[in-house]
């Protein structure tokens, strides 16, 4: 299996920018894709983001496809979360997570195996 570990949280400003990232561990990671999700309290687990194994392919929830960039250093075992203009609505842990087959574009957490801790992103406005 695959560890993840999720890091580059915080607090930031309304506009501001932060980049997560997720190390991962264990099995090889350029087998797996890649995705992020968050939840806020209260709120089911939504997907955000998600690359494809060969970073040649990536897909996002329409409220962050023009402010949010997913990325992957294959060489570092890591993926990211590049997150500008960031907004209030934003605020949520995100979790990173992994899988050898779910397609990048599925938005059912269930269907990814694999789970990091997650890492609190606090926007204030």
């Amino acid at each position: 299996q695959v560890q993840l570990v999720e890091s580059g949280g915080g607090l930031v400003q309304t506009g501001g920018s932060l980049r997560l990232s997720c190390a991962a561990s264990g099995r090889t990671f350029s087998n797996y894709n890649i995705a992020w999700f968050r939840q806020a309290p209260e709120k089911e687990r939504e997907f955000v983001a998600a690359i494809s194994w060969s970073g040649g392919a990536t897909y996002y929830v329409d409220s962050v496809e023009d402010r949010f960039t997913i990325s992957r250093d294959t060489a570092k075992n890591t993926a990211y979360l590049q997150m500008n203009s960031l907004k209030a609505e934003d605020t949520a842990v995100y979790y990173c997570a992994a899988d050898r087959v779910t397609a990048i574009s599925t938005m059912t957490p269930r269907a990814w195996d694999y789970w990091g801790q997650g890492t609190q992103v606090t926007v204030s406005s």
